[in-house]
């Protein structure tokens, strides 16, 4: 017979076969059994009974009976799928087969040999297996834990209808896998746990999400101290509502507020009144002002880096969950979800469902072993925990994920919020610098504005030097969030108390490190540069712009932080070439960390007129720099083109890119930025004056 006179499908044949090697296999591991005997080959001639009082025949007729009205038992195991499905083993029997194809969307994974179902399917697959004739089928559930986090994540509203409320010409610029981030999000009603890896985007996906529900307005947004203005920036481009509208809570004001944001102070006595559409405020505020969050009633509450809540003891752990529990709608923001430590989850997955993870010991018993004295240090079904989480609250994808979807390189301006007593001599200065150039233009003789202009760049250089101490604090803040991430990075900088700084804070963080700057010996750097690049363990180089911007090839990183800037543009674009160069195999992120009211006003729009000049202005668009496959390797890493080699090098493997020409944006806004190029570009000046 052929396999289809069998009127079996191709599951059932793959059980019959498996079960078939599993019966081979038993014989072949019991070769000392006697066979059975043959059946006889023709029936036997019986011989007359003796005589004698006939007995009675055996009655087997109850016992038949009984045996009728046992039911076959069957045993099947359902657990979570890394799909987010919902799978199920047992025994192959062509009626529990059959039970399964009426549970609705149910499929059969002949890879793995699994049938799978939706989350939504479950309570009718329990009913369907219990309602099976003449058979009594045991079911080894999930978990109480899964099962409660399941029921509540089908129960929850399928949003994706007002994915249409995004803005057009936000919308037309999102990614393919951020759209699907933002529905993801929506499709769970709106409470989800967003862990991309850094730089994937995280802030655009919720700004978006938070679009979609304008309805629910105020936002009310938790971040670290040194992501606020960044969020107000990043606001305030993609919406474009008014800045007004944006209210940011800082400790102390200081700054000119260039982009005219509400800034209000957590220092005054009297209460703060949160009445902007979206308002900005840090974890380390929320324990101060619980009672004004409280009685505000945020319907839509976005915490960044949310790994921030990971202590159940903190703070601003204890305060920050009641906000977030009480709203409607509420994203979470991490890039370092912290799989491998699953207790540091609780706190974040319960401010998602504190219905469903109300128990630190039924958690903690399931997913970290247990522990001493209430300690969840361990891990245990790590991979029920990873299933459960992306089958009901999270999404993260990685930058190797999406690596087809992103831009080459791409620029950020993240702006720091400099405290008042770190701005009191960069303010004298830039007072005393306004003075000397009205001198200079009421200046009578040649000789005597000479002299002035003189005074005039020794006071520019002196800005220079003393904006870099008074970011220093700034930095180590910002420093403090990227060591969370667990990336890969490059710091630059170029004065020599701000390498030490972060230098030292590194150390003291515990973070692997290398250094090279102009005291690093030639002999020693190409080893530290092998260390960087061969051992996972050093997550940092700390590098001068000028010793470590030039002849390096730092490709094991993706991630470039400027915390100071260079008067030339030739500087920046060689040092972003330590990691955007042959060998590089991820998008490369590049944040240049700027104050308002520091010497970051002048040289960024210095560098950025420099840029334009070039055929490579920073114009916030999400254009892509390709790098072409068949470039010919550079003969040596110490010799480091010349950048106005580098942008013909560009315009050749590009095919000459038309340079598109666009507003220039304010100074604090937030730019994604890539490099386009145009033919015929010149050098950059190796220095350039401010005048």
């Amino acid at each position: 017979m052929e396999p289809e006179d069998w009127d079996l499908s191709g599951e059932d044949l793959d059980s019959l076969e498996r079960d078939a090697f599993q019966k081979i296999a038993q014989l072949r591991s019991h070769p000392s059994n006697p066979p059975p005997p043959p059946p006889p080959s023709r029936p036997q001639r019986v011989d007359a009974l003796p005589q004698g009082p006939a007995r009675p025949l055996p009655n087997n007729t109850n016992n038949a009976v009984e045996h009728s009205k046992e039911l076959t038992k069957a045993s099947v195991k359902f657990f979570l799928h890394s799909t987010g499905n919902i799978a199920a083993k047992f025994q192959y029997d062509q009626v529990i087969v059959a039970a399964f194809r009426r549970i609705p969307k149910s499929f059969w994974n002949a890879k793995e040999r699994l049938w799978l179902f939706p989350l939504s399917s479950l309570s009718e697959a329990e009913k369907v297996l219990k309602d099976v004739s003449g058979y009594n089928v045991q079911v080894e559930n999930l978990d109480p834990l899964v099962q409660r986090a399941i029921t509540a994540a089908t129960s929850v509203p399928d949003l994706r209808d007002r994915y249409d409320k995004i803005p057009s010409d936000v919308e037309s610029k999102l990614l393919p896998f951020q759209r699907d981030g933002i529905r993801f999000i929506l499709q769970h009603g709106g409470r989800a746990f967003l862990a991309d890896e850094m730089g994937l985007g995280k802030t655009l996906q919720a700004i978006g999400v938070a679009a979609c529900v304008q309805d629910s307005w105020p936002v009310l947004i938790l971040a670290p101290s040194a992501l606020r203005l960044q969020w107000a920036s990043m606001i305030q481009q993609w919406l474009n509502i008014p800045s007004s509208d944006i209210l940011v809570v800082l400790s102390q004001i200081g700054g000119s507020n260039r982009g005219g944001f509400n800034i209000v102070s957590s220092s005054v006595k009297s209460k703060i009144h949160l009445d902007g559409l979206f308002n900005i405020i840090s974890y380390d505020l929320v324990p101060k002002m619980q009672s004004t969050l409280m009685e505000s009633d945020f319907k839509v509450v976005i915490a960044d880096e949310s790994h921030f809540l990971k202590n159940a003891q903190a703070k601003r752990t204890t305060a920050s969950l009641p906000v977030i529990k009480k709203a409607q709608y509420a994203i979470l923001l991490s890039g370092t979800p912290a799989l491998s430590r699953p207790i540091e989850l609780f706190k974040q997955l319960e401010a998602l469902y504190p219905d469903v993870y109300k128990n630190v010991h039924e958690y903690g018993n399931r997913y970290c072993k247990g522990g001493m004295f209430g300690v969840y240090q361990g891990a245990s079904n790590h991979e029920e925990l990873h299933n459960l989480m992306k089958a009901t609250t999270m999404i993260r994808r990685l930058k190797k994920d999406v690596l087809s979807e992103l831009p080459v390189k791409r620029r950020q301006q993240v702006f720091l919020d400099l405290a008042d007593k770190d701005m009191k001599q960069i303010n004298a200065l830039f007072r005393e610098l306004e003075r000397v150039k009205a001198k200079i233009k009421a200046a009578k003789s040649q000789e005597e504005a000479e002299s002035l202009k003189f005074s005039k760049q020794n006071m520019i250089n002196k800005l220079y030097t003393d904006s870099a101490e008074a970011k220093i604090p700034a930095v180590l803040d910002y420093l403090g969030t990227v060591i969370e991430a667990g990336c890969k990075f490059l710091i630059f900088a170029h004065h020599l108390p701000m390498i030490d700084a972060i230098h030292e804070f590194l150390l003291k963080k515990k973070v692997a490190c290398i250094r090279i700057d102009g005291g690093t010996p030639s002999g020693s750097r190409q080893q530290l540069v092998t260390e960087f690049q061969e051992k996972d363990t050093i997550k940092a180089a700390v590098l001068s712009i000028k010793a470590g911007g030039v002849g390096l090839t730092l490709t094991a990183a993706s991630t470039v932080i400027f915390a100071e800037l260079s008067w030339t543009p030739g500087d920046l674009i060689q040092a972003e070439d330590r990691v955007h160069r042959i060998g590089q195999e991820s998008s490369v992120n590049i944040y240049y960390l700027l104050a308002n009211d520091t010497v970051d006003d002048i040289i960024w729009d210095t560098v950025q007129s420099k840029l334009e000049n070039l055929g490579q202005m920073l114009d916030g668009h999400e254009n892509t720099l390709k790098v072409s496959d068949d470039q010919p390797p550079l003969s040596s890493p110490a010799k480091q083109k010349t950048l106005d080699h580098f942008v013909r090098r560009c315009d050749n493997s590009t095919g000459g890119l038309e340079h598109q020409s666009t507003p220039k944006r304010p100074r604090w806004s937030a730019q994604l930025a890539t490099l386009n190029y145009a033919a015929g570009a010149g050098k950059a000046d190796r220095f350039i004056r401010w005048l």
